[in-house]
């Protein structure tokens, strides 16, 4: 396994490491279903044991995952192995009682409920999860107050942030510091990490690093779905009403990988590592995580861990994306 720094910091994680979202099963927040498929615990315990010895050492959660119940998870499949990993939770899209997740006292509670269920004295990476502060970012100022006494308390080591836009990154990063962004790329949508845009320039120019969350596009890089027979999802699972796998969608995402496979092939582990190896070869990204429900999904992401593309394929990926 390689590893990459975590932006100018001394704290190196492996190049494919592992999201935790599916650990937390079926959820809703507010009414709002923003879960996965309930997993096996059984499955999923073993799949973190075969990702420690295989040299995966950061786990991404956050505190909606499950409402805690994928930090509980982690913990216990961890075990007495808990401290020899990076562990990086998010707080942000469970208000709780609060009026805004971002109110500093709630960043506070959550913080320490963390620790509780991730059986923890400190949080390696600890995310603002998104850039809503607020109208007119009311609690930007106190959030970021909060997030750095906690760690001059040593509860956190770094500050990452997560957003979902270019506006919210450029608007927010300047004020937070962070030493580590986190948003979706993958072959379908890389634009984060695409040389010499402005985030690009960003992560740069601020010495951070990027963590690419679904790098192979919840398995549509997979080459597991089809426009014919779409998949439906049950109730509390995010996918539900997702756009990526209407129809329409998966009819496009078809000619894509039709493409890619005339190249690498069609086995699900070739598929895999040209996923992930895509955005690994950016030298601004210092891990993909992927997410996992068992054993059988950490061997296939793993597969390829030792095989870079060339730049070849670099460019041929993405004109067969550029539909």
């Amino acid at each position: 396994m390689k590893y990459r720094k975590l932006g100018n910091s001394d704290i190196e994680v492996s190049e494919i490491s592992l999201g935790c979202w599916t650990l937390g099963g079926l959820n809703w927040v507010n009414g709002i279903p923003n879960g996965w498929a309930n997993v096996d615990e059984k499955e999923a315990i073993a799949a973190v044991h075969y990702a420690l010895d295989q040299g995966v050492n950061h786990f991404d959660n956050a505190d909606v995952y499950g409402n805690g119940r994928a930090e509980r998870l982690l913990a216990k499949a961890l075990g007495k192995r808990n401290k020899e990993v990076i562990i990086a939770t998010k707080v942000g899209w469970f208000p709780g009682t609060a009026a805004h997740a971002y109110e500093p006292q709630h960043i506070r509670h959550q913080l320490e409920q963390s620790l509780v269920n991730l059986q923890r004295d400190y949080i390696d990476l600890y995310y603002f999860h998104h850039a809503d502060f607020g109208k007119g970012d009311y609690y930007l100022a106190d959030a970021i107050e909060v997030m750095y006494r906690l760690k001059e308390e040593g509860k956190i080591r770094l500050v990452g942030q997560s957003a979902y836009t270019e506006a919210d990154f450029l608007r927010v990063v300047p004020v937070v510091q962070p030493t580590v962004l986190q948003a979706v790329a993958n072959a379908l949508d890389d634009y984060f990490i695409r040389e010499n845009t402005p985030i690009y320039r960003l992560l740069k120019e601020r010495q951070m690093t990027f963590i690419a969350f679904s790098p192979l596009a919840q398995g549509l890089l997979l080459n597991k779905y089809s426009a014919k027979n779409p998949p439906t999802f049950a109730n509390g699972d995010h996918r539900q009403k997702s756009g990526r796998f209407t129809p329409e969608n998966l009819a496009k995402v078809e000619k894509i990988m039709a493409k890619i496979i005339t190249r690498f092939g069609s086995d699900t582990r070739q598929l895999a590592r040209v996923a992930l190896q895509y955005i690994l070869f950016q030298d601004v990204v210092s891990a993909v995580i992927p997410g996992f429900r068992n054993q059988r999904q950490v061997e296939t992401n793993l597969w390829g861990q030792d095989k870079p593309l060339t730049a070849e394929d670099i460019a041929f990926i993405r004109k067969a994306c550029a539909v």
